[in-house]
């Protein structure tokens, strides 16, 4: 039998925090309910960043989006929606980016 997650007022990442015993699945949404506010401003800081570059996958993905008549922010929404997509991908098959993540579903 799996052993309760401990909660705290101030999360922290470490072994105290998060038993050992408990599932990835667990973990993740733990932190996901900890550090969401964190997790979406990376994505949304790096959204901004690459729709104000002048070059790359990202932020070729981001003038097609504003080529289809998307409004500036909504494209900016749906870019960081797809870097946090690729980012667990990435993450979870333990595989290097490939800019045809950017492709894999209409956007």
């Amino acid at each position: 039998m799996e052993k309760p997650i401990e909660h705290h007022d101030e999360p922290r990442l470490s072994g105290a925090a998060i038993k050992s015993y408990a599932s990835a699945a667990k973990i993740i949404d733990e932190l996901l309910r900890h550090w969401w506010r964190d997790l979406k401003d990376i994505f949304k800081g790096a959204a901004t960043k690459v729709s104000s570059s002048n070059s790359g996958p990202f932020h070729d993905f981001y003038e097609h989006l504003l080529a289809q008549g998307r409004k500036p922010t909504m494209a900016r929404l749906t870019l960081a929606r797809k870097i946090a997509a690729i980012t667990l991908i990435v993450w979870k098959k333990e595989v290097h980016f490939d800019a045809s993540y950017l492709k894999s579903q209409a956007a």
